[in-house]
């Protein structure tokens, strides 16, 4: 990693008035939270079926035993505790510069180190509603049943996380929006940018500069005013 990219970095930072930081699971594999799609990641494991089927809808409402066994094993976060990334976007965001997160985790680590805006375009473990009464659960609920979890009024509990086969929030999506329409730096990291629709919202940044900070080659590279390919935690431990 060149010092010369990292002072670039710098200087974008301080020059900016409003920063929008886009995030994916690379922001939380430092925090011990596998991601999906690098060499060691879900989507990698043997199992009976893929991760991207059991966390699909059609997978939910059709075996919602088995969802439950993979969500309660791989998606448990709450004892994550956030890394120097998200306690370092929470500086920037009590300075001022950085006006929203945006992120694709589920995980509430942005939320935990203090953040305010984010933006959670995949949904949270936090919140989790009865399909039928549509009454809240806490994820510790979820999280510390034994079977399917099941309301008070006999139905099952869903997370609030978008699975495969399920739209976005259109409300979480128009912020998103609105918020990279009007940044003048976007900050894209740990994301191999390969997921739909948030792949696309890099096409709504009109601002002055996009950096791309990802350990593997993206798509997108050719876009940025700034690539760097480096661990998270050594670029914001520099700044």
């Amino acid at each position: 990693m060149k010092d010369s990219k990292l002072e670039m970095l710098k200087k974008y930072i301080n020059e900016a008035k409003n920063i929008v930081f886009f995030g994916g699971a690379g922001v939380s594999t430092e925090s011990g939270i596998k991601d999906f799609r690098s060499s060691d990641g879900l989507f990698f494991e043997k199992s009976k079926f893929s991760p991207e089927k059991i966390l699909s809808h059609s997978f939910f409402k059709s075996n919602p035993q088995e969802f439950y066994r993979f969500y309660r094993e791989k998606l448990n976060s709450l004892t994550i505790q956030p890394n120097i990334t998200h306690y370092k976007l929470t500086e920037l965001e009590n300075l001022g510069k950085l006006k929203a997160i945006i992120t694709q985790n589920i995980d509430d680590l942005h939320t935990k180190a203090g953040s305010k805006n984010v933006l959670e375009l995949h949904g949270s473990i936090k919140r989790n509603y009865c399909l039928n009464c549509n009454k809240a659960y806490d994820a510790n609920y979820v999280f510390k049943s034994s079977d399917i979890p099941k309301c008070s009024c006999g139905g099952i509990i869903k997370p609030d996380v978008v699975l495969y086969e399920e739209a976005l929030d259109v409300d979480v999506l128009t912020k998103a929006i609105e918020s990279i329409n009007s940044a003048d730096l976007l900050i894209v990291a740990g994301t191999s940018l390969t997921v739909y629709p948030a792949s696309n919202l890099l096409s709504f940044f009109k601002g002055k500069h996009l950096v791309l900070i990802n350990r593997d080659l993206t798509s997108y590279d050719g876009m940025a005013d700034l690539v760097i390919h480096e661990n998270l935690s050594k670029i914001f431990k520099y700044l």
